[in-house]
């Protein structure tokens, strides 16, 4: 899909639950042109050691000892629940791209959810992740009939103050996650993670719309995105004014630990160029075919 020379207006993109433009909110049902949507299925990572020691005591989240928090036990239990349903729902078949923060819970828990079955010891197939990568005492995760993974900075939690919320370089997870992606990522290091400066609620709302931008600008037409509560509800909360206030409360709850909802994004605008790969035009070889409505009307 082809973006304009001034980039995407901010207002291009929509959750499917707005009515057409013009109309009043909480008007009913709107209908859209299914080549100018995607579907988008949202996780948020499963537990992690700084989720447990937060819980305790939010003072935690300030502690080094949660840098790049790994998953805990139970994490990796959610985690294989969501690799059940996402294959027992469908959605594994039809998930086209899988995009994950780069920080090593959002990593595992995208790999064991959305990751292959089946060794890769006898194939030149490299695995999503390594055995026990980020002490998770987990085999080795394949990349074998599964789609392809992404790492992307703009999907990352709250950036700042946390230690918890701070990447690895690159070079440190490419020998962990070696299937994945990480081409995109233009710095080794983590310069986006401040010590003394906590990212504003706002800016991570803008952050996520941005995101938003970049997911409709792909040509895969169902993505799953594994990223953080922070993100995901403070972009959420953006959405959803000319919706029944129930559906803009649904959209703007927390998510819990491993928790996916599925959305669509919507393009209102007339940026999109890309025409449909389902719609018949129906028209016969020669004539007119004038719907009998129209007939009547000239008569």
């Amino acid at each position: 899909m082809r973006v304009n020379d001034r980039g995407w207006n901010r207002n291009s993109l929509f959750l499917l639950c707005s009515v057409f433009a013009g109309m009043g909110s909480n008007s009913g049902t709107g209908v859209y042109p299914l080549h100018r949507s995607k579907i988008i299925h949202l996780v948020r990572h499963a537990q992690g050691i700084h989720n447990v020691a937060g819980e305790k005591d939010h003072s935690a989240y300030s502690s080094r000892e949660y840098f790049d928090a790994h998953l805990t036990p139970l994490g990796w239990q959610q985690v294989e629940n969501l690799h059940k349903h996402v294959r027992a729902s469908g959605i594994f078949e039809s998930v086209q791209l899988v995009v994950v923060s780069p920080l090593l819970r959002t990593l595992q828990t995208a790999v064991g959810a959305f990751g292959g079955e089946g060794c890769t010891d006898e194939t030149n197939v490299p695995p999503l992740m390594i055995e026990n990568a980020g002490n998770s005492d987990h085999p080795e995760i394949s990349s074998l009939n599964c789609p392809p993974f992404i790492a992307l900075e703009l999907c990352r939690e709250h950036l700042g103050v946390h230690p918890c919320d701070q990447r690895r370089s690159i070079s440190e997870y490419k020998p962990l996650f070696p299937a994945i992606d990480f081409s995109l990522i233009e710095n080794d290091a983590d310069v986006l993670w401040e010590a003394d400066i906590r990212e504003k609620n706002e800016d991570v709302a803008a952050r996520g719309k941005k995101f938003l931008d970049w997911l409709w600008t792909r040509k895969e037409k169902e993505i799953a995105v594994v990223t953080h509560s922070g993100l995901l509800v403070h972009t959420l909360k953006e959405y959803g004014d000319d919706c029944h206030p129930s559906i803009k409360s649904e959209m703007g709850t927390f998510f819990n630990n491993c928790e996916l909802r599925s959305v669509v994004i919507v393009d209102k605008s007339m940026i999109c160029s890309d025409s449909s790969t389902t719609n018949f035009p129906g028209k016969i070889p020669s004539g007119t075919d004038v719907p009998s409505d129209a007939t009547a009307a000239t008569n």
